[in-house]
């Protein structure tokens, strides 16, 4: 049971812990760090050359993230420490030689969290439900750009078949994705399935 009369950010990182564990992270303290309690391990105020990161996180003995803890009370204006978080990202760790800064950054009061992939062309913070789990981030590892990157390098459509209203509506949606449009809109009309799941095209 949390101590009684606990600071506003105290709570938070209750909670924030409590989040962490739930997607499978270990949560450890800075004095009794242990890289074989799990997938994942989230370090406690570890030490960088700017200052103690509020949690460091860890995938395979590899820093790969940060989360910056702030009040619940702050949920409405989180994304104003977005450059706190991303200076420590940037920051030297100590006791690991991490070169370039680390991809992964959230923003936390434990009720509202957001997160940057700093990989992405254009990164931005958006709000999640949670933190992910560290499988997720070790998968997204294994490929050399994040899916925004990705998308940037979209093949080229093969109009062959295609009427010039399914070529238009298919290559909006990809500069959509491409410029990194939040949401797009596709006609229903615009795309069917047949039972055996091959593509039927059909323009309203």
């Amino acid at each position: 049971m949390p101590p009684r009369n606990q600071s506003p950010e105290q709570k938070a990182r209750d909670n924030i812990d409590k989040m962490l564990e739930g997607a499978g992270w270990q949560v450890q303290d800075k004095t009794a760090i242990n890289f074989n309690a799990g997938p994942g391990i989230a370090v406690r105020e570890y030490q960088t050359d700017v200052g103690p990161a509020d949690y460091v996180l860890f995938v395979g003995q590899n820093a790969v993230g940060v989360i910056e803890a702030k009040p619940e009370n702050w949920g409405q204006n989180i994304t104003t420490v977005e450059d706190q978080s991303s200076g420590y990202a940037e920051a030297k760790l100590k006791w690991i030689n991490n070169n370039e800064p680390l991809p992964f950054v959230y923003e936390s009061t434990g009720v509202i969290t957001r997160f940057t992939d700093g990989r992405d062309p254009r990164p931005r913070s958006r709000e999640v439900f949670s933190f992910h789990r560290p499988e997720t981030l070790r998968e997204w590892l294994t490929h050399s750009a994040s899916l925004r990157g990705r998308l940037q390098h979209i093949p080229s459509l093969n109009h062959a078949g295609l009427r010039a209203c399914q070529i238009t509506a298919i290559e909006n949606l990809e500069d959509s994705f491409k410029a990194d449009k939040p949401r797009a809109i596709v006609g229903r009309r615009i795309l069917r399935h047949q039972i055996d799941d091959d593509p039927l095209w059909s323009c309203p």
